[in-house]
């Protein structure tokens, strides 16, 4: 996976599959009693699949249902919006997460930037992690959990596109291996932006795991997005991070992975 074109104009493809996410709506889920404690989780069907409001207004933390405002008549699920994909296929199982990885991966659906030149800026200061660490410390109030320091895998990826790219190629392949990463298991959250003038743009992932990250990069979409990396990249340069945190979710220790 990684970043590249404005995926606004493919609303068209991505609305394609609303039918089926409604459908799936309809099954019943069993949860376990983590998944459905603090804020359970909506039907994805319930919450846009709009690009952008995923992408910069953390659409995907509206699928989180608070217990102060919660609508018992409302159809829960166990998978989560953890992408600008709100698509069958690209979900988060929670039930396949114990209670740390469950916590952070809900407080992740509140992720978007913070500032606009992303794409360049400190890493740290251009997502909005303040948001995603008072929730990790409210949901873990809500569970009675005891937070202690827990350190996640991160990717971040940083490019610039080469002009008059194929981009029904680019899209297709970032689709396809966020899929493949998703049926892997462990990807708590991917996100990416938008070009800026320069085609420059960012991408991150969060991982359960380092086993997680490597295992999801295996499948053939990977390889073939990697094949095509010289053919609409300038560059691209991808970093891999200790995302700590910390006892009492006080802080995050952000580090280069050694």
């Amino acid at each position: 996976m990684a970043p590249g074109l404005n995926l606004s104009a493919l609303t068209d493809e991505a609305t394609m599959h609303n039918d089926i996410a409604i459908s799936k709506s309809e099954l019943s889920i069993n949860t376990s009693d983590a998944v459905k404690s603090g804020a359970s989780v909506l039907d994805p069907a319930s919450v846009t699949q709009e690009f952008d409001e995923l992408r910069f207004e953390a659409a995907a933390s509206r699928q989180l249902d608070f217990p102060d405002t919660r609508d018992e008549s409302a159809v829960r699920s166990s998978q989560l919006i953890s992408s600008p994909y709100n698509n069958p296929g690209h979900y988060l199982d929670l039930t396949t997460l114990d209670t740390p990885n469950l916590i952070f991966a809900k407080a992740l659906t509140a992720l978007k930037p913070l500032r606009s030149d992303y794409a360049t800026a400190p890493y740290i200061s251009s997502l909005d992690f303040p948001t995603v660490l008072s929730l990790v410390r409210s949901f873990s109030q809500e569970l009675n959990y005891t937070w202690k320091s827990h350190t996640f895998y991160v990717v971040i990826f940083r490019s610039q596109l080469k002009p008059d790219i194929d981009n029904d190629l680019l899209y297709k392949l970032d689709y396809e291996s966020h899929r493949e990463a998703c049926e892997s298991g462990g990807l708590l959250k991917y996100w990416f932006g938008k070009t800026d003038g320069e085609r420059r743009n960012l991408a991150t992932c969060f991982w359960r795991s380092r086993e997680d990250a490597h295992l999801g990069g295996l499948g053939p979409w990977h390889k073939k997005a990697r094949a095509a990396g010289r053919t609409l990249y300038e560059s691209i340069r991808f970093s891999t991070h200790r995302f700590t945190i910390t006892d009492g979710a006080e802080e995050i220790k952000f580090e280069d992975w050694e």
